[in-house]
C-alpha cells in the first residue's frame, strides 16, 4: 500500500472547531484588566507575616512587582511595603486583607500605584519650594494633584496662577489665628485634601490643628535639625562659621520642628561663602529635600515608627 503525503497547508488557515462551538469569545476576548496595587503595613514583629501577605495576594492572582520589609529590633515592630498586579477589585482585596490584619494586629493601607494624592500647599513669601513642587507636578515627576495653594500673604498668588492653581488668601494675626486655621481646615474638608505641604509657610500650626491633621502635614525646615532654629538660620550658621548647611523635612506635630523626620540633606560650605550665598545654597537644598519627602509620602514609602520613620526608597 502506498503512503499518503501529509496534508501540510502552505498558508495559515483558521482552525476548524466542531459545529455549534462559537469562536466569538476566543477571538474577541481581551485579558482581564490588572490594577497595580500598593499595600503598606506595620505590626508587632513575628513569624509568618510575609508568608501571609504574599499568600493572600497570590490567592487573588497577584503578581508581586516590588517588596520591601524591615523588622526593628528596638521597637519589635515589622514594616512592609509591597506592590502587586492583580485583577482583583479593591473590595476583594480588602476582604482578604482584613482577617490577616486582625491576626497580626496590623495597621495597613491599600492604594493604587501612581494615584495622584490631593494636596494643599501652604505658603508665605518664599517662592522656591512652591515653584519646585508645581513644576515637578506639571512634569509628571510627583504623584500629587495640587488642588490649591493658600497663603497668609498674597505674594505668591501670581506664581500659583501661572501654574493654573487657585490661590486662597488666609491672613493670620495673633487675634485671627483660630479663625484662619478654621478656614484652612474647611478647605481641607471641602477639597478632600489628603496631604498638606508647608512650603516655607512661616506660621506655627496650633496643637489642635496638628492633631486634626496628624500624619498628613509635611514641613520643610530651613536648617539641618536640631541646630539653628528661628527666623534666620543661615545668618546664625554664618556667624558660627559652619562647614555644612542643610534642610530637614518632617511630619508636623504639636512639638515645634520635632516631628518624625522624613528626609535631610546638607551642602558643604566654607569661610568664603557670604550670607547671601548661604541663603541661595540653603534654598536649593530645601527644595530638593521637600521634593523627595513629598514623593516618598505620596508613593506610600514612609511608615511611622514612633518618633522616627521607615523609608522604603
Amino acid at each position: 500500500m502506498g503512503s499518503r503525503p501529509l496534508d501540510v497547508p502552505t498558508s495559515p488557515r483558521a482552525l476548524d472547531y466542531p459545529a455549534g462551538v462559537s469562536t466569538q469569545n476566543l477571538t474577541d476576548a481581551a485579558p482581564a484588566e490588572q490594577t497595580h496595587w500598593v499595600l503598606t503595613l506595620s505590626c508587632p514583629d513575628g513569624p509568618g507575616i510575609v508568608h501571609a501577605v504574599a499568600g493572600l495576594l497570590a490567592e487573588h492572582g497577584g503578581n508581586i512587582t516590588e517588596s520591601q520589609q524591615f523588622g526593628d529590633p528596638e521597637t519589635q515592630l515589622f514594616f512592609m511595603r509591597v506592590q502587586a498586579l492583580s485583577t482583583a477589585s479593591r473590595e476583594e482585596l480588602v476582604a482578604a486583607i482584613e482577617p490577616v490584619a486582625a491576626r497580626f494586629s496590623m495597621t495597613w493601607n491599600l492604594d493604587v500605584v501612581g494615584r495622584r494624592m490631593r494636596t494643599l500647599v501652604l505658603v508665605s513669601k518664599a517662592a522656591h519650594c512652591l515653584n519646585d513642587l508645581l513644576f515637578r507636578e506639571r512634569a509628571g515627576d510627583l504623584p500629587v494633584d495640587v488642588v490649591a495653594v493658600a497663603g497668609n500673604h498674597t505674594d505668591l498668588a501670581p506664581l500659583a496662577a501661572f501654574y493654573g492653581k487657585g490661590f486662597h488668601h488666609v491672613p493670620v494675626t495673633k487675634e485671627t489665628k483660630a479663625a484662619a486655621e478654621a478656614q484652612l481646615l474647611d478647605l481641607v474638608t471641602r477639597m478632600d485634601i489628603e496631604l498638606v505641604v508647608l512650603a516655607r509657610y512661616m506660621q506655627v500650626l496650633s496643637d489642635d490643628m496638628c492633631r486634626e491633621l496628624e500624619g498628613r502635614v509635611i514641613n520643610i525646615h530651613h536648617s539641618f535639625l536640631p541646630s539653628f532654629k528661628g527666623a534666620k538660620p543661615y545668618h546664625q550658621a554664618h556667624d558660627r562659621g559652619v562647614k555644612l548647611i542643610g534642610a530637614t523635612s518632617h511630619y508636623v506635630t504639636g512639638d515645634l520642628d520635632e516631628g518624625p523626620i522624613i528626609e535631610q540633606d546638607v551642602e558643604r560650605v566654607d569661610h568664603s561663602h557670604s550670607t547671601d550665598r548661604l541663603v541661595a545654597l540653603g534654598q536649593d537644598v530645601e527644595r530638593r529635600v521637600l521634593g523627595r519627602a513629598v514623593r516618598w509620602h505620596s508613593e506610600h514609602r514612609v511608615l511611622r515608627n514612633g518618633h522616627r520613620t521607615v523609608i522604603f526608597r
